[in-house]
């Protein structure tokens, strides 16, 4: 089954343009998600719209109102909107051409797909998509999603196109706010190399596989246990050490040149004392006593 578009239009650059398809480009379908329910009787709680004058209305009976004043609307109905036409309604107009550095990742909000609407759509959204890859630009575009406008940028990806909407500018905080009371300090020399060569260290090539939700696969863990009947796992906190100051915390850090080897080291006080002895670690306790022995 075909995906399902969220915006259909044309794409249009100066006097070209060709019909296309915008879908998103993200999905949370497969997240852990919760219902409400009654505690006594488990059934799914229905959330209802409720006039209070009138209690429970139909959705039917719902209409649209914008708060000009306080707890005062002015109406606005299907017809209202239509009124309100733009080109952007059904084009996705490039208006410039900037470096895709200068868009900063702050102002991208939501990604999308964009591919051709039909076959005769085709051989212009090549052309439009191959021209921007040997540019080695992004465009800066406008289009109406869910009832207002949006500035989007769009590059190639693969054989389409990679459409990400932009916030608005009061949509972005300023970070005077929150920046301001930090100190405009030079850090140590000598700690700021360690952090350096700690970076480079941890330095390698991004696989988002790698990052999978270790929260959403504890909880699913969790959840087939119940179903089996099972009492829940209680996962133990990971064991933190007493750091004596960052220098000290910098230089054992960088000691630890292989984090394969740190990651079992942390996890040995909740491993079972069942387990077979280890050479790294038991003979190492006892070599004390063998020592006072012989003296």
């Amino acid at each position: 089954m075909a995906p399902r578009a969220s915006w259909k239009g044309y794409l249009k650059l100066s006097l070209v343009s060709c019909p296309v398809r915008l879908y998103p480009a993200t999905s949370t379908q497969d997240r852990v998600r919760f219902n409400q329910l009654h505690k006594d009787t488990h059934n799914r709680i229905n959330m209802k719209p409720v006039d209070p004058e009138l209690g429970l209305v139909e959705r039917a009976d719902l209409v649209k109102g914008y708060e000009y004043e306080d707890k005062k609307y002015v109406i606005i109905d299907d017809t209202d909107l239509e009124a309100v036409k733009l080109e952007t309604n059904h084009t996705l107009a490039i208006e410039a051409f900037v470096e895709g550095s200068e868009v900063d990742s702050i102002w991208q909000d939501t990604p999308y797909y964009l591919a051709p609407d039909g076959a005769m759509a085709e051989e212009t959204f090549i052309v439009l998509r191959e021209a921007m890859r040997s540019a080695g630009k992004v465009a800066i575009a406008r289009l109406v999603l869910s009832s207002r406008e949006r500035m989007v940028t769009i590059a190639p990806r693969d054989r389409g196109m990679y459409v990400c909407t932009l916030r608005a500018p009061n949509e972005v905080r300023a970070t005077a706010t929150y920046f301001d009371d930090i100190p405009d300090a030079k850090p140590d020399a000598e700690m700021l190399e360690l952090a350096t060569a700690l970076i480079k260290q941890k330095t390698t090539a991004f696989d988002p596989k790698a990052y999978e939700d270790r929260y959403e696969a504890a909880l699913m863990a969790m959840i087939k246990e119940k179903l089996k009947g099972h009492k829940p796992i209680i996962a133990a906190e990971p064991a933190r050490g007493n750091v004596v100051n960052l220098m000290d915390a910098l230089k054992a850090s960088l000691g630890q040149s292989k984090p394969p080897a740190a990651s079992r080291s942390k996890a040995r006080p909740a491993e079972p004392a069942a387990e077979p002895k280890a050479e790294t670690e038991t003979p190492g306790r006892r070599k004390a006593p063998a020592k006072r022995k012989a003296s």
